[in-house]
């Protein structure tokens, strides 16, 4: 355990607050008019998987927690379990259902992420920042529309809702961002 200052928490950190480990999942630092700038801190619990949000003060400082991350490969889904496996060990990691939360809409065979451990204890899986999916459903493209802004709904094939271009249409392939669900552009 290390106390750093909240300006420098990054995604992925493991900290303590109120007796908790979190996992960090997004920071945004906001400077305001008036007054100090402060850290917001979208977080996970460890344990239950519950989001929560977080605010301090740049100045202000917090516990991090020393954790381990692997490259592993996810296997399949037992149960209320996924499971994955460390490609050097061979260790495999049963992480429960309500810790991944919507991320492990994304989750596909073979597909490689970074499992962050505390002593030994799997508390987090950090996936690719960009995904391959098709579109399931969507709008049909309206013509002569060539507003490039706006979008237009879509369920994709995992059922994650998001919005697209009009130019995509059902069946195509898309990249989308695991951070958000949006859009990134066409598969090749």
């Amino acid at each position: 355990m290390s106390k750093e200052n909240a300006n420098q928490i990054r995604p992925g950190w493991v900290i303590e607050h109120n007796g908790k480990q979190y996992i960090v999942s997004k920071i945004n630092l906001i400077q305001p008019g008036k007054g100090g700038a402060f850290i917001a801190v979208e977080m996970r619990d460890s344990q239950t998987g519950v989001k929560t949000e977080q605010r301090w003060r740049t100045a202000d400082s917090v516990e991090k927690l020393m954790s381990e991350e692997f490259d592993c490969t996810y296997l399949y889904k037992e149960g209320d379990n996924y499971v994955f496996m460390n490609g050097e060990t061979y260790d495999q990691y049963n992480i429960p259902a309500e810790l991944l939360g919507e991320s492990a809409l994304y989750l596909q065979d073979n597909m490689a992420v970074t499992i962050n451990t505390i002593e030994g204890k799997a508390v987090g899986v950090n996936l690719p920042a960009h995904v391959v999916l098709a579109v399931a459903e969507t709008e049909p493209a309206i013509k002569n529309q060539t507003a490039t802004n706006s979008y237009k709904p879509a369920i994709l094939e995992n059922g994650i809702r998001t919005s697209v271009p009009p130019f995509v249409n059902a069946g195509e392939k898309i990249v989308v961002a695991t951070a958000d669900n949006s859009y990134v552009e066409r598969a090749k």
